[in-house]
């Protein structure tokens, strides 16, 4: 699996718990982080780089593009260029969103990228009717939790969740929170206290690793008795992957 920076880190948790024997390499690249504040070029050659990468030098059974920005930009050339290999791809949790919300009014948080991307757009447009989908970019919150600068994170959580519209259970307010982007679930308790208790925060880490799961036991791949290790990259400094890891994962 791979991501900018340490976002992947909330998809990494829920693919634990689902596949709790199989055995991860994680990559970081946090050489070029974040994803979400460069274009689709660049995002498209990293992520084919790093899955090529990941192929010849580890013998991935199956791979987690854990960036909401990476699937946006390059999930379909992963597919072509990688036939046959199972590829779990992340994207904004709307269709769930949709399902849960009484008040029909969803709150979208992603990176500017994510919601600029074709493949937002469809699933966006898929769901037509459904539900009113307040979009709102929020720049600079990855890479402020990427530096877990607790202030900045705030700050930015704060500013996001003021511009997006009134929060709350009434006819009329938001009801439902997505968490577009990896890295905000890290942010969660600050994106609860905002936006009040009514408010429904949705996250895509466990809908992956049951995807995931589904995929490797259909192809006969599952590992019935792997020791659940995970094995760290990084393009960037590692420490804070490491530190990462142990404050949110306990590892």
């Amino acid at each position: 699996m791979f991501d900018s920076g340490v976002g992947g880190l909330s998809i990494l948790r829920a693919l634990r718990t689902a596949l709790p024997q199989e055995d991860f390499v994680y990559f970081a690249d946090t050489g070029h982080a974040p994803y979400g504040e460069r274009d689709d070029a660049f995002v498209a050659q990293r992520s084919l780089a790093i899955a090529g990468q990941l192929r010849q030098e580890h013998a991935i059974k199956a791979l987690v593009v854990a960036c909401n920005t990476a699937t946006a930009a390059a999930v379909h050339l992963l597919r072509a260029a990688h036939a046959g290999l199972p590829l779990v791809g992340v994207e904004p949790a709307l269709k769930p969103a949709a399902a849960r919300s009484s008040t029909k009014r969803i709150a979208v948080l992603a990176t500017r990228a994510t919601l600029a991307s074709a493949k937002f757009a469809a699933l966006h447009a898929s769901l037509h009717g459904q539900a009113e989908f307040v979009l709102q970019p929020c720049a600079g919150l990855a890479a402020a939790i990427e530096a877990d600068d607790a202030t900045e994170i705030r700050a930015l959580c704060s500013e996001y969740i003021g511009s997006a519209d009134r929060f709350g259970s009434q006819n009329g307010q938001i009801d439902t929170l997505v968490m577009g982007c990896t890295h905000y679930p890290f942010a969660a308790p600050h994106f609860a206290e905002l936006a009040g208790p009514e408010v429904a925060l949705i996250e895509t880490g466990e809908p992956v690793a049951h995807q995931t799961r589904r995929l490797l036991q259909d192809a006969g791949l599952l590992n019935p008795q792997g020791g659940g290790r995970v094995q760290w990259l990084a393009t960037g400094d590692a420490r804070a992957v490491q530190a990462a890891a142990a404050r949110w994962l306990g590892l």
